[in-house]
């Protein structure tokens, strides 16, 4: 059921659900307790469900996020899954969310711009045939189409070159990143035939950083707010 909620409605809760669905096959005392702590957040805010409040301009967003190694000294230091990055992105269609993904990825980033770019990569996954759907879609019903999709990108201050390497053309690469290559440098042959812009976008206002990490009370009430209206 939650698994449910937070894919169809309650996006707020990715993140923890996710975290906790990890561990379904051996759940202990802190895991039934943290599901309890989900179920009393959801019977506080029955009230903040999702609203869809779609702008006039048909354009499409996507705010994809890493946390490198965040999992690195709360988890059990032998368990290679605490150092892998998760990665969690939002694409919103005429400001209305309408697909979001919180999960570990699959291998283990060495440092923040790798786990960073990967997750640029992985949202593509799902942006790309999103777009596909939408252009056949709105020709169908002959609805307009803004041809410059906006893709915004958070970066840590002191990794900006993986917005740098998200720019570059598709066969050059730098030497840190020759060693995921071939699986995550595919998304840039799509970047310029597809007029999709990378963007640097401000810390506080990366809609993705809600499906990465647990954050105090006030970062998340605000992302909550612009995510979910």
């Amino acid at each position: 059921m939650l698994l449910y909620l937070s894919g169809h409605s309650r996006p707020d809760i990715a993140f923890a659900v996710h975290q906790c669905a990890r561990y379904t096959f051996k759940p202990t005392k802190r895991h039934v307790a943290a599901l309890k702590r989900i179920g009393r957040y959801l019977k506080g805010t029955k009230s903040r469900g999702l609203i869809l409040n779609p702008s006039k301009h048909l354009h499409v967003d996507c705010y994809p996020d890493a946390d490198f190694a965040g999992l690195y000294g709360h988890e059990d230091k032998q368990d290679p899954h605490c150092v892998r990055s998760r990665t969690g992105y939002v694409i919103l269609l005429a400001n209305c969310p309408i697909l979001w993904k919180s999960k570990l990825q699959t291998e283990i980033a060495l440092s923040t711009m790798e786990a960073e770019y990967v997750a640029l990569s992985q949202s593509c996954k799902d942006l790309f045939p999103l777009l596909d759907q939408i252009m056949e879609l709105a020709s169908a019903v002959n609805l307009p189409v803004d041809k410059m999709s906006k893709m915004h990108v958070k970066i840590h201050e002191d990794n900006v070159g993986a917005l740098t390497l998200g720019k570059l053309e598709p066969k050059r690469m730098t030497p840190r990143s020759k060693h995921y290559a071939i699986k995550y440098h595919w998304f840039r042959e799509q970047i310029g035939p597809r007029n999709i812009q990378l963007e640097k976008v401000a810390s506080s206002e990366q809609l993705g950083d809600i499906f990465t990490k647990g954050l105090s009370a006030h970062p998340f009430s605000y992302l909550r707010s612009k995510l979910m209206g």
